[in-house]
């Protein structure tokens, strides 16, 4: 299925992330080009080459003087001397014979040989790479004085590193600028990564609340992009999903309701019939009556169901006093079984209390069916914040973790002793869980360690508005 565009963007994302990278190549361009550079600013890239030229003329003319009046052993040890402390092998060799005067005993490569051949006015400074093995080179014209004359020659300093461990290149330099222009560009870049990125976080917050069935939750609108355009569709998707499952939810309503009348006459005629029954019909009439008696409990739930979800919006909530309310519900649910109230007396909640108390009551009547034999079942609450935190905990065998996400789905039931033949309808925690929703709280379940179940409900502790925020 296509969708056809609701609204064409005045920018796209796209163009915004080109038009971003143009103005941050801009910003840099205007940086060092306008504003007065730093000191360092000598050991970026740009002036490599002439740094490397400038230190290796200045070694040249510390060692031609050095070189002066000096036999060949002494020249070696000057030379060696440098090798050491600038870590490069140096050597000198004759412009005109090719002979070595001084330095390492190393065979030139041709492209060394050639630049002795080279007119020193010509190439005075010269840097070179030969392959096999692959060596970097460097030379300068100097003058050494030789068997009583001055010649001409050639100082050579080669490395295997390119940089010539800093004599050749200074990689600092690079590392400097690169590390700056990241640096800027990680700063002029933040506002928009951070522009999107907050979009984006706050539509999966609202996504969230729209998949726990939250659906007034609505994401801001103001984009005109690509990413406005997916906030306007979620928003859509809200609203219709909202009204879909209020629909649904009235559509359960009206079914039950209309099945109350016709439920009841069923179960007059059976009281007639039963009447006049002779021995051998009486137990298929109590078959026919248990069945009937179980429709219409799940008729009955199912209309408190809807009608739970249709309050949503009306209901008006009020100060509950928990302590008061959990007594009532535990006297009417609990039928003897051990339930242990652990609520201080002063803890109030803001609720409804009808709803509350008919969710707290299908909670007590599951733990006492399915757990009561088991062990003490324990009503605890506190205060948290703004929230108050109720759990029912349970001493029985718990429910599988994959099964904890789904106890509170319509008409889910677990294919153990929660099924059909205990009585359940599968209604009863979805009930618990429309009847908290609608007093703006939240309820999920959890497994105890070793064992048992715990049913936690937080609700506000004081009236706050019932529109999900989305900032």
């Amino acid at each position: 299925m296509r969708l056809s565009p609701r609204f064409t963007p005045r920018f796209t994302l796209f163009q915004r992330t080109i038009l971003w990278l143009f103005l941050n190549q801009l910003f840099l361009v205007a940086l060092f080009w306008l504003i007065p550079l730093p000191s360092w600013f000598s050991r970026l890239p740009h002036t490599q080459r002439y740094d490397a030229n400038q230190r290796m003329e200045s070694v040249a003319t510390l060692l031609a003087d050095e070189l002066k009046d000096k036999t060949s052993v002494e020249r070696d040890a000057i030379l060696q001397r440098y090798s050491r402390a600038y870590r490069v092998s140096f050597s000198v060799y004759d412009n005109d014979t090719q002979a070595r005067l001084a330095g390492a005993t190393e065979t030139l490569p041709e492209a060394a040989v050639r630049e002795l051949q080279t007119p020193p006015e010509t190439r005075p400074i010269f840097s070179l790479t030969t392959y096999h093995p692959m060596r970097y080179w460097a030379g300068a014209r100097i003058l050494v004085f030789n068997q009583d004359r001055f010649t001409r020659a050639t100082l050579f300093a080669s490395s295997d590193q390119a940089s010539g461990n800093g004599l050749f290149f200074d990689p600092w330099g690079w590392l400097l600028t690169i590390g700056l222009l990241n640096v800027i560009s990680i700063l002029f870049w933040l506002p928009f990564a951070m522009h999107n990125t907050r979009f984006v976080a706050q539509m999966t917050r609202v996504t969230e609340h729209i998949a726990d069935e939250h659906f007034d939750a609505r994401v801001n609108e103001s984009r005109s992009d690509e990413l406005g355009r997916l906030g306007k569709a979620i928003n859509h998707l809200a609203t219709r999903l909202a009204g879909f499952v209020k629909g649904q939810k009235r559509f359960l309503g009206d079914i039950a309701h209309e099945l109350n009348s016709p439920l009841g006459r069923l179960q007059f005629a059976l009281s007639v019939i039963e009447d006049n029954a002779t021995d051998e019909q009486l137990p298929d009439i109590a078959e026919a009556r248990e069945e009937v008696e179980l429709m219409s409990k799940l008729v009955s739930e199912l209309l408190i169901y809807a009608q739970a979800g249709l309050k949503t919006s009306t209901v008006e909530l009020e100060t509950v006093q928990l302590h008061a309310l959990a007594q009532q519900v535990i006297a009417r649910e609990a039928s003897g079984a051990q339930v242990t109230l652990a609520l201080d007396e002063s803890l109030t909640a803001h609720a409804h209390p009808e709803l509350l108390a008919r969710a707290l009551g299908n909670l007590i009547r599951n733990a006492v069916r399915y757990a009561g034999a088991a062990g003490p079942i324990t009503l605890a609450g506190a205060a948290q914040g703004d929230h108050i935190t109720l759990s029912l905990r349970d001493c029985g065998a718990g429910v599988p973790e994959a099964a904890l996400s789904k106890l509170f789905d319509p008409f889910y039931r677990l294919e153990t002793d929660r099924a059909r033949a205990t009585g359940g309808t599968g209604l009863g925690l979805a009930i618990v869980k429309t009847c908290i929703e609608t007093c703006q709280g939240r309820v999920f379940a959890r497994n105890r360690q070793p064992h048992g179940l715990e049913i936690v409900i937080t609700l506000p502790a004081i009236a706050i508005e019932q529109v999900v925020s989305s900032r």
